[in-house]
């Protein structure tokens, strides 16, 4: 009985592990934002030049994103920080590129700076405004910069850009506002009529490229999101291509996430309906505002926020807008958030993110110790009474009802619980789960170098060096864990380290590194209580 229940309890130890292993792949200081000098900034006199050098091709659909037509002209604004650069294109006033300048594609210094957005990749801008329900805005309107500008490097203050374009009925005002050590900036869309009675609603979309063939990883959701204000929701794209999703409340905020990044738009209270949809090459989050009705000379004013760039949590609530609900770990986040804490913790003091999660495993390590002695303490008990359990199988053997309470009996005469070696065992899964999704899925460990041959944490080992003395480490330690496992069933037991072995040898080096450590420790740890009289 008592060698059926640990066998159990390891094979539902593995079981779990494995399963939710394989299934489950679901502050820097800066300045505020003001948002009434963005309010402001709309309103400033600027000279309205109707533009009339668009050569339209194509018919523009006011309610879903188009192919640009071919446009005659078409000049690009560039604004450029410590973070990022931004190409804005005179077609729509729309973002057509923002390279982040503090990460690369590859853990290499001549490797490219990652495109967070690329519309030449796809044909796309981003930002596109375009009317609907009687709302004439073409999307692909040609803007003029106000000032007449081309570039601007941000240097200690926030910039504001106009852009202004023209239709027979409308005065359109796009103010971007850039922040010098953010990856946020604001744009506001003011409307003015030119007609007598103006009526529809304001579209703002935000695009991002997407290929079918692209697969998530492991524990990161690639793809739309939108957040509620309670739970962040997650929207699969090839779906989307058959069925768009439709939001008519509490959007706080909506855009795309990759592993590592995050492009959103937050669009205050003013909005109606969110709508993301999903065509070849690209899905579109698309903002609507409430309906507008303007007399001649009146006008109305939309500001918006955004987010480019990584999910790291200060600069996530440097943005604010509730951003930082970006980064959740899923079902284990309440122990993975804090987990996280203590990691940076370390690294703020240390500089090395190796040696961070090796003291971090220290201290996991140290806040079981009491639970792992008394459990290890359990089975060292019930491996000595072996011969005595043994005699009563062969005396009771027919009767497994007298056979349990017989054992029952034995057990508390000695004062032992039979599952007292795999209790604590249990309690410690779902912090070794929140450790594993805090390893497996933060941008910090992204191109980070530990020593030696290990020069990035999130990915793996190149010589497979850690996940074979890992191996070799699980190995002793099953050898020294006291058993009440027949020799049969013990060698069975043995195949895990192989197997575990070969599990680990794609994982993140920082992962390994995690287990190995632990390990070390649970090696230390039965060495010193096999040393304890008994």
């Amino acid at each position: 009985m008592d060698n059926n229940r640990t066998i159990l309890a390891v094979v539902l130890i593995v079981l779990l592990w494995s399963g939710y292993s394989l299934f489950f792949a679901p502050q820097v200081p800066v300045p505020q934002i003001n948002e009434e000098q963005v309010v402001a900034n709309s309103d400033t006199n600027v000279e309205v030049v109707a533009d009339k050098s668009v050569a339209v091709t194509t018919t523009v659909d006011k309610n879903h994103v188009q192919p640009l037509s071919t446009v005659v002209d078409e000049t690009f604004f560039t604004v450029s920080s410590v973070n990022y650069d931004i190409e804005i294109s005179s077609v729509g006033a729309a973002i057509n590129l923002i390279a982040l300048k503090q990460y690369r594609e590859e853990n290499d210094s001549s490797s490219p700076f990652v495109k967070i957005f690329d519309g030449e990749s796809f044909q796309q801008t981003s930002f596109i405004t375009s009317g609907s329900d009687g709302l004439y805005l073409p999307a692909n309107l040609n803007y003029k910069v106000a000032d007449g500008k081309k570039n601007i490097e941000l240097n200690g203050e926030e910039v504001t850009v106009s852009f202004v374009a023209s239709t027979d009925a409308l005065t359109i005002i796009k103010n971007y506002t850039f922040y010098p050590t953010t990856y946020s900036f604001d744009l506001s869309i003011q409307l003015i009529s030119n007609a007598d009675l103006v009526n529809g609603k304001l579209n703002l979309s935000l695009l991002s490229a997407w290929d079918k063939e692209d697969k998530a990883e492991m524990y990161s959701f690639i793809g739309p999101v939108t957040y509620n204000g309670e739970e962040l929701l997650e929207d699969d794209s090839e779906e989307l291509g058959q069925s768009p999703k439709i939001y008519k409340e509490n959007t706080v905020w909506s855009g795309y996430t990759s592993k590592y990044f995050l492009k959103a738009i937050y669009p205050g209270e003013q909005i109606d309906k969110l709508f993301i949809t999903a065509g070849e090459g690209y899905v579109e989050n698309r903002f609507t505002t409430p309906l507008i009705s303007l007399q001649t000379g009146e006008k109305t004013t939309f500001n918006y926020s955004s987010y480019f760039g990584p999910k790291q949590d200060e600069y996530l609530v440097a943005a604010g807008h509730e951003f930082k609900d970006a980064i959740h770990y899923g079902f284990f986040h309440p122990l993975a958030k804090p987990l996280m804490v203590v990691l940076k913790f370390f690294y703020n003091f240390i500089g090395n993110y190796g040696i961070s999660v090796i003291l971090l495993t220290i201290c996991i390590k140290l806040l079981f110790w009491p639970l792992t002695q008394k459990s290890y303490k359990s089975m060292k008990g019930m491996q000595k009474l072996q011969p005595e359990m043994k005699k009563m199988r062969e005396k009771y053997g027919s009767d497994k009802q007298k056979l349990n309470q017989e054992m029952m009996s034995f057990y508390k005469d000695n004062k032992v619980n039979p599952l007292g070696g795999c209790l604590p065992m249990v309690i410690q899964i779902p912090v070794f789960f929140a450790l594993y999704r805090v390893l497996l899925g933060s941008i910090e460990l992204r191109h980070a170098p530990f020593m030696m041959w290990i020069t990035d944490l999130s990915a793996k080992d190149p010589y497979y060096v850690t996940p074979l003395i890992m191996g070799v480490t699980m190995f002793f330690q099953q050898k020294m864990t006291p058993t009440n496992m027949d020799p049969t069933q013990e060698k069975i037991m043995l195949m895990m380290p192989v197997v575990f072995t070969f599990m680990f040898l794609n994982f993140p080096a920082g992962l390994v590194l995690y287990w190995l450590t632990n390990n070390l420790l649970t090696i230390l740890q039965q060495y010193l209580i096999r040393r304890q009289p008994d």
